[in-house]
């Protein structure tokens, strides 16, 4: 499952089992990539705030289907397949449409956002997520002027840059640690939005 050891739910205790247990879904399952914290709980803890904060709150304007669209083209671009396949699941899910699902994924897998069923502000925000991942020190102020001008507010702005450094910081993760899918169940999230501090999987 790793290139390091790590904790499994059943050998967990102290700090570990407690935020096992907050962050577990069914059958006490924890996904792969929190258990690659486990030797330091305080950075599962760090990355289950920042996940829990950036992609199921509340607070953000943007749908989340679209920030989970952003999310799989991100660790695509990545080679992130355990990335790609956990929230792609989310967003099949999300869209509640599997013709589109499919589309968007097509699109993706040939790195083509034009083929993508998305709007054209849906198409410069992935286009700004490329630029940050694959050319971040290109960034320049008229690639964020391209997000207003697609109708963005500068609030939107920084939940787009977010989810795209957050999947950046999570690919890395993932991939610096040998994290597999293996055993894992795809696809489950901490879907109650209302409740930041709820990070139970469902």
């Amino acid at each position: 499952m790793a290139w390091i050891n790590v904790i499994s739910y059943d050998e967990a205790e102290g700090k570990v089992k407690t935020l096992y247990d907050r962050v577990k879904g069914p059958d006490n399952n924890v996904d792969n990539i929190m258990m690659m914290h486990s030797l330091r709980p305080h950075s599962m803890e760090a990355h289950m705030t920042m996940y829990k904060y950036v992609l199921h709150h509340t607070g953000n304007s943007i749908p989340k289907w679209f920030l989970e669209t952003l999310g799989v083209w991100v660790s695509r671009l990545n080679d992130c397949d355990y990335c790609v396949e956990h929230h792609f699941s989310g967003l099949t899910r999300l869209l509640s449409d599997d013709a589109k699902s499919a589309s968007i994924r097509q699109a993706i897998e040939a790195r083509n956002i034009d083929l993508a069923p998305l709007n054209d502000a849906q198409k410069v925000a992935m286009e700004y997520a490329r630029q940050v991942t694959r050319d971040p020190g290109g960034m320049q102020e008229h690639i964020v002027h391209q997000l207003r001008d697609a109708g963005y507010s500068d609030g939107e702005v920084l939940e787009i840059n977010q989810v795209t450094a957050y999947f950046n910081y999570a690919n890395r993760t993932v991939l610096g640690l040998g994290c597999s899918i293996d055993g894992d169940i795809v696809g489950l999230s901490p879907n109650k939005n209302d409740d930041p501090d709820d990070w139970s999987h469902s």
